[in-house]
């Protein structure tokens, strides 16, 4: 079993970060792709057992407004800025089918997140890393390391930094980060950049390396995830069709509780 993350661009004209995780949870290689065909590239091989934890919308069946996952994400975390983008099928990206679940047809990952990963069954998750991180780094509002008007650079560096800390002390001795030479690359990319663009090259493989250390999470921690929306919310396993986010369960604030 080896785990996958991927911060998947919605479209195939923007970058897309992947991260692979070995049998053992240790970050065998991440790197920024564009096409379809240069992310089965960077997948192991297939065949190959894999758990894919995948920071984009897999399902999609709303014509407007938000799925409900969306909407349960942003009661839980708004507090902490972790609301989730809205996706609906009045985005062509997202019709017949939004571009993951392709990619899971592609490559036999089953999407339903009762299915147990296995020996022969591949499954994938969609998860968001902004509630995810607030939960496991212990934050109360997440942090701005996305580029956005009036950060300039000098900020932006300063925030992946303390993203990279975070993620080293959260589970940088699962991924042996401290070894790997892709990880030293995107830190040393992050005090080397002198553009915004520079970043982004970096956000997307860190954003991947984090999503792959949730797929491991989803396999072996199953009792600290959970998927929204909840049951006990009055919501029904039969209604997962219509889209749900991964998240760890931690601390979050609602609206209707």
């Amino acid at each position: 079993m080896k785990f996958v993350g991927l911060d998947l661009a919605w479209g195939e004209r923007s970058r897309t970060g992947v991260a692979v995780l070995d049998e053992e949870g240790r970050l065998s290689r991440c790197s920024s792709v564009v096409l379809d065909a240069e992310i089965e590239e960077a997948l192991p091989p297939l065949g190959t057992a894999v758990v894919v934890a995948v920071d984009a919308p897999l399902i999609v069946r709303n014509e407007t407004g938000q799925r409900l996952c969306e909407k349960r994400v942003g009661q839980l975390y708004g507090y902490a800025h972790a609301a989730a983008h809205t996706s609906n099928r009045s985005r062509a990206l997202f019709r017949p089918e939004p571009r993951g679940a392709r990619l899971a047809a592609r490559f036999g990952w089953d999407m339903d997140p009762h299915v147990r990963p296995g020996e022969n069954t591949s499954v994938c998750i969609e998860v968001y890393p902004h509630p995810a991180m607030v939960v496991l780094f212990g934050l109360q509002r997440v942090i701005p390391y996305k580029a956005k008007p009036g950060r300039d650079l000098c900020f932006l560096r300063e925030q992946h930094l303390i993203l990279l800390d975070h993620m080293e002390r959260t589970c940088g001795a699962l991924l042996h980060l401290d070894e790997s030479d892709d990880w030293r690359r995107l830190r040393d990319g992050v005090r080397s950049a002198t553009r915004k663009v520079d970043l982004r090259v970096v956000e997307d493989q860190v954003d991947a390396v984090f999503c792959a250390f949730l797929a491991w999470m989803w396999t072996d921690e199953r009792d600290a995830m959970q998927v929204l929306p909840e049951e006990h919310d009055g919501i029904g396993d039969e209604n997962l069709d219509q889209g749900y986010i991964v998240t760890p369960v931690g601390r979050g604030l609602s609206t209707t509780r």
